[in-house]
């Protein structure tokens, strides 16, 4: 079924299996049941949750298999499953020997637009290793300055779903993608995509790097108008070059320097549009200030470039962006500034949960005292320490891997001060602020960066956030 059959689809009597419950599972099964399909439901988990879960669906007549997510359903004709199943689960391979194709969520509601008569909204699409949230949320704050209905949706906000099948209507759609999603999105067609960065991470979902960066460049299939790219990466723009796009789709990038023809970029703390102007070997466009962008950060200016480079392509006005991005506020937990005390600024960037993320932040600040440790989830730290050296004024480590980090501290930033806090526990995290306090001096920063995932001392990135706000607050009330 190619993408624009999409509405012709009788969905009455269809049997379809719904891989995994959850937050995407759900919704999947309930929409599908709601079409009049025969839906079963596995799951490889039994628990309590699951049961719970279960229950509610089998309640409005869709079957649920639990702890059996391996087995291929008989009848079934169509798999459509949640981000988290890897490509290699057995269930998989039944499917594929049967001749059984494989729909994500996203592939779902993709086929599922129009379905009302409605004017499907356009899709502009992100994703990255890093940034995407951030910059999916700027692309729906620009949108709605220009007076644009919009959400941001996929891998955040609105369910896509929901978006394609609610009663709201939409002009465009700001969508989050991410490389779970993206390989089991065959048919998925972009007006417009950005590829923000590409690093290792997911390595054991897709199985390589390689895979894992064919799946991120799948966004740019069939874009109509842009694929926007970061110059400093130049493997996004290698996937640009391997797009099969439609005729007189452009190559767009943004770059933190000065933009050539094609690109937008930064001069004298202004961002510039030298790609959607007249003539744009001689002419560029102001959109916004570097002030206009909260937080001005390197990393995230960045990301307002792409997110900007995305609402030209959907002929959005200069003063839209400049509006959109002076309204946007960043999420908790992202380079959030969290306090000043005794003339140290303390930073929460408890999202940068690998080595990409922490390495942007890092760059943003100088000197810092950086509190890191976690689950490195199989990174290295080398390049990580070897680029941040010179900012360093001291470190503070915790978590179940700090080890990791620590020997390459040791190779490649031995002058550096670190303290190695032997403890998992989640009090470790005033331990920490205080020792950080310690290194620091007036005018530094004490930057919480962890470079590793959060799950040995906290339930999630949020809660370790939280956690370091809620010390350096303390910190701020002894000192007061």
């Amino acid at each position: 079924m190619g993408s624009q059959e999409v509405s012709n689809v009788d969905w009455q009597g269809k049997h379809v299996t719904v891989a995994g419950l959850g937050v995407s599972g759900i919704p999947a099964a309930r929409v599908l049941h709601g079409l009049g399909a025969v839906v079963t439901v596995v799951n490889d988990g039994d628990d309590e949750r699951s049961r719970g879960q279960a229950a509610e669906l089998e309640a409005q007549g869709i079957a649920v298999r639990l702890g059996d997510g391996a087995t291929l359903p008989e009848s079934t004709e169509l798999i459509v499953t949640t981000p988290g199943w890897k490509p290699d689960k057995p269930l998989f391979t039944a499917a594929a020997e049967a001749g059984v194709p494989v729909w994500g969520d996203v592939e779902l509601a993709w086929r599922l637009r129009g379905r009302d008569g409605r004017e499907p909204a356009p899709w502009l699409a992100v994703t990255g290793t890093n940034g995407k949230t951030t910059t999916v949320r700027m692309l729906a704050s620009i949108l709605e300055a220009a007076g644009l209905r919009t959400a941001a949706v996929g891998n955040i906000g609105v369910s896509l779903l929901d978006a394609v099948l609610g009663e709201e209507t939409y002009d465009v759609l700001a969508v989050e993608l991410s490389s779970y999603q993206l390989h089991w999105s065959p048919s998925l067609r972009a007006h417009s995509a950005a590829v923000l960065n590409l690093a290792p991470d997911h390595l054991d979902w897709h199985g390589s790097m390689e895979a894992y960066v064919a799946d991120k460049g799948r966004i740019y299939e069939g874009n109509t108008v842009a694929c926007v790219y970061n110059v400093a990466d130049p493997a996004t723009e290698d996937l640009v070059r391997e797009a099969d796009v439609e005729e007189g789709c452009r190559a767009i990038g943004f770059t933190l320097g000065t933009p050539g023809p094609s690109q937008l970029g930064v001069v004298d703390g202004i961002l510039v549009d030298r790609a959607f102007v007249t003539n744009r070997q001689k002419n560029a466009q102001e959109l916004a200030e570097v002030a206009d962008v909260n937080p001005p950060a390197p990393h995230n200016i960045a990301n307002a470039l792409a997110a900007a480079a995305l609402a030209r392509a959907f002929g959005v006005e200069p003063a839209a962006v400049r509006d959109g991005l002076r309204a946007f506020r960043p999420d908790p937990h992202r380079i959030e500034h969290v306090a000043d005390v005794a003339g140290v600024a303390y930073i929460d960037d408890s999202k940068a949960t690998n080595t990409h993320a922490a390495e942007a932040s890092l760059a943003a600040y100088d000197p810092i005292v950086w509190i890191a440790g976690g689950l490195a989830k199989g990174a290295t730290f080398d390049e990580l320490v070897t680029g941040c050296a010179g900012r360093l004024r001291g470190v503070v480590l915790m978590g179940a891997d700090r080890a990791v980090i620590r020997e390459a501290l040791t190779r490649h930033a031995p002058e550096v001060p670190v303290t190695d806090l032997d403890r998992t526990d989640t009090g470790a995290m005033y331990e920490a602020v205080r020792e950080a306090a310690r290194l620091a001096r007036p005018g530094d920063t004490v930057l919480m960066a962890p470079a590793c995932a959060s799950m040995d001392m906290f339930v999630n990135y949020n809660k370790r956030g939280e956690a370091f706000a809620d010390a350096v607050r303390t910190l701020a009330a002894e000192s007061a």
